[in-house]
């Protein structure tokens, strides 16, 4: 029944305008999301504008977030209501924030009915709960909270820990959360996780040459497959460019994507248009953009968020032999 509802919700997955935003201070980003994204535009923007930087330290204070275990620093790298780049995209990317987890801080369990949400944490631990089932993960590592999933974090660890967070819509530009008031301070842990998570850690990756049509040897594994959403979010990898090596130039006319730079510096080309990344970059390429990623000096360490057109893209992409390929065996 639940994926019945979803593929009738699917008609519905089409970008509408919202109202222009006042900027973020310090960020230099157009107000109009229509502006952002060059095959989307209605007048061109230069890349260097469209890419949000979240590398700190100085995120903005929250002093509780869904009532959580204490207070968390964060800042909008993309929101569709906020004060932040305006990726135009195509698909339904609802934000993407990058903060810090503070010794105590964290995010009190709740709901989405029409939104899918994963906590990344960077470094350092902290304990995750999905449906009330809580255990500690170890950074790089993330867990994605499913349609209708109670979810919640905290850092019980004593040390800072780097954060992001990532969060897919059904509905364009529709946000819903329901709060339990638990911060999960002190919840029994299961020694092994009892959700979905995923593992970011550079000793899974294995060697893939001439990478989306790409120079050299790169490393690369899929992190998260596309049966692991319900929305039209399809995929999590993570992908590191030694020095000397590319990805791309590739084209996808029904898959946007967002390179979070985890570590780095190289040179990112979108749409024909070069500009210099680094640590705490986060990239957009939107529906038929095309991408490709070079690393210069020193290695370029990616998290790729990919999220389909709607509905139909995701599940003719999951079939296709890349999508299987990058899954692996089951």
């Amino acid at each position: 029944m639940l994926r019945t509802r979803y593929l009738l919700l699917a008609g519905l997955l089409s970008l509408t305008s919202v109202p222009a935003q006042a900027q973020m201070t310090g960020m230099n980003f157009p107000a109009d999301p229509y502006t952002a994204s060059s095959p989307l535009s209605r007048t061109h923007v230069p890349l260097a504008q469209r890419i949000a930087n979240g590398a700190g330290p100085d995120y903005p204070a929250h002093p509780s977030v869904h009532n959580g275990s204490g207070p968390m620093n964060y800042v909008a790298l993309f929101d569709g209501r906020a004060d932040s780049a305006k990726f135009n995209l195509g698909v339904n990317l609802f934000f993407l924030h990058r903060g810090v987890l503070p010794p105590g801080g964290g995010i009190g369990e709740h709901f989405h009915n029409y939104c899918e949400e994963m906590f990344v944490i960077l470094d350092g631990e902290a304990e995750y709960s999905i449906e009330s089932r809580t255990s500690v993960l170890k950074g790089p590592a993330g867990a994605v909270a499913r349609l209708g999933r109670s979810h919640a974090i905290t850092n019980q660890s004593g040390k800072p820990v780097q954060w992001m967070n990532i969060n897919v819509g059904l509905l364009p530009h529709f946000y819903d959360a329901w709060n339990l008031d638990d911060g999960r301070v002190g919840a029994p842990k299961d020694a092994i996780p009892q959700f979905i998570h995923m593992d970011l850690s550079k000793s899974l990756d294995k060697p893939v040459s001439n990478f989306e049509g790409g120079t050299g040897t790169v490393m690369y594994h899929r992190g998260l497959d596309p049966s692991t959403f319900y929305s039209t979010w399809s995929y999590v990898d993570h992908l590191l460019l030694p020095p000397g090596t590319s990805a791309g130039p590739n084209t996808k006319p029904d898959m946007a994507e967002v390179y979070y730079v985890m570590s780095g510096e190289g040179t990112a080309t979108i749409g024909g248009e070069t500009v210099q990344i680094h640590a705490g970059d986060a990239v957009p390429a939107a529906l038929g953009e095309s991408r490709a990623f070079a690393a210069t000096a020193a290695p370029l360490e990616f998290m790729v968020i990919g999220i389909a057109r709607d509905f139909n893209a995701k599940m003719a992409y999951m079939m296709t032999d890349e999508s299987k390929r990058r899954t692996g065996p089951r």
